[in-house]
């Protein structure tokens, strides 16, 4: 990177972050402090307003910012088609913010630049089906976002899809919302639960009656965002499909496929779940062309179903 790209980048770091010390943006453009020094120096002499604070580092002095800045086909392109992906996934107020950011980046665009933008465009698109589970979260999404800017802890009764009896139960839960997480197909809240005393991960469709408090709540300092873990799931299953069905199973796969192995009789599948009722209806649907190896209990269930799917038939 040359002096002239790095000065610019150096503005564009600092009206980005805030602030950044020396050795921050020396690591960040791989360079020496002394250059940063020198850098910050020019900076200043050309009439950016750059403050040195002491033990804080250098930021730009409040309400300076730089020109619109020009993009190139590919980067109006993404920005375009990130700004629809949003659209597409988030509730009505950023759908709206959203739509408001693309028609700002169409607006600063050449007429000849628009028009290969747009012809990119309609070349390229992101087809996600919306679900019922991402329609019943985003009724949540605006209490949440506001409980996270305004630190409020909030109530919701939670629902679980499996509890160590097997069933599904549902409770009430207090929690510090930290952040909020769109994941697969599903968006999560990610807080400090207050019954399990940890931070924990939970789906928004499994919520229902939240309500925000009106108790405060400090995030900690070393927080980093990061996609939920996956539940513990200490059932193995092993699975052998007949070799017809081979392309089919790895076309479809299960969430809960660890590894597939090809054997003489054709896929052997390994799979973890944490009861079998996770997996009985997807082995089901595969009919004769699947044959359970273990455990015996999930052998002897889909024995017991095939019985009386057999009996449905038989009248």
């Amino acid at each position: 990177m040359n002096r002239t790209d790095r000065l610019l980048a150096i503005v564009l770091e600092l009206q980005r972050k805030g602030s950044q010390r020396a050795e921050d943006l020396a690591a960040t453009f791989e360079t020496s402090k002394r250059t940063i020094y020198r850098d910050i120096q020019a900076l200043c002499e050309s009439g950016v307003p750059v403050v040195a604070q002491a033990g804080i580092g250098y930021s730009l002095v409040e309400g300076y910012f730089l020109p619109p800045l020009s993009f190139s086909t590919d980067e109006a392109t993404m920005l375009l088609l990130g700004a629809e992906f949003v659209a597409d996934h988030f509730d009505a107020q950023y759908q709206d913010a959203a739509h408001a950011a693309g028609r700002k980046i169409e607006a600063v665009l050449s007429e000849k630049l628009r028009g290969e933008v747009a012809y990119l465009r309609n070349s390229i698109a992101f087809a996600a089906a919306e679900t019922l589970a991402q329609r019943q979260s985003s009724t949540y999404l605006p209490q949440l976002r506001r409980a996270i800017l305004e630190r409020r802890t909030v109530r919701f009764h939670y629902h679980t899809r499996y509890s160590d009896d097997g069933r599904s139960k549902r409770n009430t839960r207090d929690a510090d919302p930290y952040a909020l997480l769109h994941y697969g197909d599903a968006w999560y809240l990610i807080g400090y639960c207050h019954l399990r005393q940890e931070i924990r991960n939970f789906r928004l469709d499994r919520l229902s009656e939240l309500r925000v408090l009106d108790q405060n709540f400090t995030r900690p300092a070393g927080f980093k965002l990061e996609p939920p873990e996956d539940e513990q799931r200490p059932l193995k299953v092993v699975a052998l499909f007949s070799p017809e069905a081979a392309p089919w199973v790895r076309e479809a796969r299960s969430y809960y496929l660890d590894s597939l192995e090809e054997v003489a009789d054709g896929l052997l599948a390994t799979l973890h779940v944490r009861v079998e009722d996770e997996i009985f209806q997807w082995l089901l649907s595969w009919g004769a062309q699947v044959r359970v190896l273990e455990p015996d209990s999930l052998r002897q269930r889909l024995t017991a179903e095939a019985g009386k799917i057999l009996e449905n038939y038989g009248r």
